[in-house]
């Protein structure tokens, strides 16, 4: 399930180190419309979306 960052809004993986604090959230915001809008290193094992889901 992703995670939201409380500081900055970006979007993580349960276990990832690089976020304090978070919300888990069920799905991407509609801004996210591919596995390359995620900037955190924790999504680099994905090639799509779809493998997230």
């Amino acid at each position: 399930m992703p995670v939201m960052s409380s500081d900055d809004f970006s979007l993580h993986r349960e276990d990832c180190g690089e976020f304090d604090d978070g919300m888990p959230i069920s799905s991407f915001p509609d801004e996210v419309s591919s596995i390359d809008d995620l900037d955190c290193e924790c999504w680099s094992e994905f090639e799509s979306l779809t493998e997230v889901s």
